[in-house]
């Protein structure tokens, strides 16, 4: 009961995702993302544990497909058709596969440096839209992962309704770029969004602190940004 999209940008070299779903903490169980070499998504009745085991294969140099076919067979035939899972690669390339024990609505869409897919959605509008959604967006890779999920639940998401969302982006450290989730919210994908606009604008600032610990305090930076801080 998930959906979500994986995607590097082909400009910047960024790679990211987007998800939302109905349980709590989606953010930490299904994406598995990192700077220069890809990712994936691990979700529906998912293993967390084949996240780390996909990275270390992209470490390797294998292709998406290849990573794919490999978690396969680790998962084994008792378990694999429960999974979603996409992969992207280093060079963009990507594959995805939707085990047969997924609820409907289910499936995915492929396409160089982007990938969606969702299981137990409303109907089967809900992929093409967010495919479609993110590739009629604008900007930087994080506002386009938005764009799509945003596209995916306005075109009727999941049969039970999402309350968690999550919002990635790597790039060039070791450590995200963008790292936003939302739990148990009755508009996560909205909330989240609301989350990217104030914090897009202190990413700068996140960036140089690590080199210049004596920087100014944040709070003193969203002051000459005129950014409001803290809950409404």
């Amino acid at each position: 009961m998930t959906f979500s999209v994986l995607a590097r940008c082909e400009h910047t070299g960024q790679f990211g995702m987007a998800i939302a779903t109905r349980p709590i903490a989606i953010g930490a169980k299904c994406p598995f993302v990192r700077p220069h070499i890809g990712g994936l998504m691990v979700q529906a009745n998912g293993d967390p544990r084949l996240g780390p085991l996909g990275l270390k294969l992209l470490v390797m140099g294998y292709s998406a497909r290849k990573v794919l076919q490999e978690l396969e067979a680790s998962d084994g035939s008792d378990h694999i058709e429960w999974r979603q899972i996409m992969v992207i690669d280093k060079d963009g390339h990507t594959a995805a596969r939707t085990g047969s024990q997924n609820e409907e609505w289910r499936g995915h869409i492929v396409k160089h440096n982007v990938c969606v897919a969702g299981n137990r959605l409303s109907s089967d509008r809900v992929a093409p839209a967010m495919l479609d959604g993110f590739e009629r967006a604008d900007g930087e890779l994080a506002n386009r992962l938005l764009a799509a999920i945003e596209a995916g639940r306005d075109a009727g998401g999941q049969v039970a309704g999402q309350y968690s969302a999550a919002l990635q982006v790597h790039h060039e450290r070791n450590y995200a770029l963008v790292d936003l989730r939302v739990d148990e919210h009755n508009e996560p994908i909205g909330e989240l969004r609301r989350l990217y606009g104030l914090y897009k604008p202190l990413i700068p600032y996140y960036l140089q602190r690590p080199s210049n610990p004596s920087m100014k305090r944040d709070d003193d930076w969203r002051k000459e940004l005129g950014i409001a801080g803290g809950p409404r």
